[in-house]
């Protein structure tokens, strides 16, 4: 049996360049992994399925699953048989912005390479990781990273400073879909990703908080008044700096004196029960 952690992420700038011709959009934004992860196992079958176990009762157990395929993709592209049971502990909160799935997905690419000794390196698990979904090109690196493109162009960045990152998803679902179809291209404005490279190189926590910046905030936050709601929370009970992570809904605030986090977390308490106090990894995964 193998063993893998799948990290969630979130957004320190989010930017949307054009619509490409593909009907997907052109983004750069700047992601970092936090310490609230999922857990997953692999262990090898003998009847040539693959099979998805999960607590959760809103993980899909079939293709619809991003860990399903991504071992799928590992066995058509290497004409594998193998069986795999794929064990996911939910940590991360789904279609929460966090990229939970497909951190699962980056991290069965991780652990199947492992199990079935492929032999592949991290680069070669991103590109494939590009062919599931945006986001699954970071995560197979995790750490912190400017991606560009769909998500597939990551180019890795300085860890930001520590600080502890507050993060609170309201009982709602989102449509990433939904949110990037109603974003007007030609009204955004457009986040300070220059400066917030910057901060990363610098260590600067005062400048990473000023340089946060998510397009698809507004457009979230004008159809969900839950979004706005635990924004204004977090900063009246003194978070430094809050931003809406990914399409949302999860909202998270960085806090850099670790004697305002219990206020803050008892305070968003009161107004949805998915809260989580995190610490950034920020740091790249590391294979042996």
């Amino acid at each position: 049996m193998i063993y893998e952690k799948a990290p969630a992420k979130i957004n320190l700038t989010l930017d949307v360049l054009s619509k490409r011709p593909d009907g997907y959009h052109d983004v750069e934004m700047i992601m970092t992994t936090v310490d609230l992860a999922d857990r997953i196992w692999l262990c090898p079958t003998t009847d040539h399925a693959i099979t998805i176990k999960s607590s959760h009762r809103f993980v899909p157990n079939d293709r619809k699953n991003l860990a399903y395929q991504a071992a799928d993709l590992l066995r058509k592209r290497y004409c594998l048989d193998y069986g795999v049971e794929i064990t996911l502990d939910k940590n991360i909160p789904i279609a929460a912005g966090l990229a939970g799935g497909s951190s699962d997905a980056a991290a069965t690419l991780r652990g199947l390479n492992r199990l079935w000794e492929l032999g592949l390196t991290l680069d070669e698990l991103a590109t494939l990781g590009a062919e599931i979904g945006s986001d699954v090109s970071f995560c197979v690196y995790g750490g912190t990273a400017i991606a560009r493109g769909r998500g597939e162009d990551i180019t890795h960045l300085p860890a930001p400073p520590n600080c502890w990152v507050v993060l609170a998803k309201p009982t709602i679902g989102v449509s990433t879909g939904n949110i990037y179809g109603q974003l007007n291209l030609s009204s955004i404005v457009h986040p300070q990703t220059d400066r917030m490279i910057e901060a990363l190189q610098e260590s600067d926590y005062d400048k990473m908080c000023a340089s946060l910046g998510n397009v698809l905030e507004p457009v979230t936050m004008s159809l969900h008044e839950e979004v706005v709601t635990l924004k204004g929370q977090m900063e009246r009970f003194g978070a430094d700096a809050v931003l809406m992570s990914g399409s949302g809904p999860t909202v998270f605030g960085l806090v850099k004196h670790e004697s305002r986090v219990p206020k803050i977390v008892n305070a968003l308490k009161g107004f949805c029960q998915d809260v989580h106090a995190v610490r950034m990894l920020g740091e790249p995964i590391v294979v042996d």
